[in-house]
């Protein structure tokens, strides 16, 4: 059986899955739990965390001082790049205008000691706290990467629908174009 295959005609237009994704209730959930997170860490820190700081040994309070601000700006960089995303979602920024501004937001640089001698000594709750925003970092960097590098993608596809395809798929799957 002979079938016939004609090649596809007209205008395609490849599918913006990471706009798609940042525009979902996958989005909103990310959203949802980033400032949940902003708030659960500024109340333990201005709570039951100072009260557990002075219970520390000298080098575990010098950890613990050191990790909350590495925490709280990890998550003051976080949380702004989910409301510049959110802003862009809802039509009050534009990609490009939100792309320039988040040139100020650092998400890939924010480190923690959680290898060090003084971790094991730190409070549950603020060990949990950060290993919670590192896995929120993470996953925000990857999304990051997905929306704003999909059109330098496709701009070296030289309007190649196929290639610009097969390079979100690649971004969408970590791997490198």
């Amino acid at each position: 059986m002979t079938e016939d295959i004609r090649p596809i005609t007209g205008d395609l237009e490849a599918v913006q899955f990471a706009n798609r994704l940042a525009a979902s209730e996958t989005f909103h959930g990310l959203f949802q739990e980033g400032m949940s997170l902003v708030e659960e860490t500024a109340m333990y820190l201005d709570g039951e965390g100072r009260s557990e700081s002075k219970e520390l040994s000298r080098p575990a309070s010098l950890a613990y001082a050191t990790e909350s601000m590495r925490l709280t700006t990890r998550l003051m960089q976080l949380a702004s790049w989910l409301l510049l995303q959110r802003a862009v979602n809802e039509g009050e920024m534009s990609k490009e205008q939100a792309g320039s501004e988040k040139n100020r937001v650092r998400l890939d640089k924010l480190s923690s000691s959680t290898e060090s001698a003084a971790w094991d000594e730190l409070p549950d709750t603020l060990r949990d706290l950060i290993s919670r925003s590192i896995r929120l970092q993470k996953r925000v960097v990857h999304l990051d990467k997905m929306l704003y590098t999909e059109e330098d993608r496709a701009e070296a596809a030289n309007g190649n629908p196929v290639v610009a395809q097969l390079n979100q798929l690649r971004a969408a799957f970590g791997q490198a174009g």
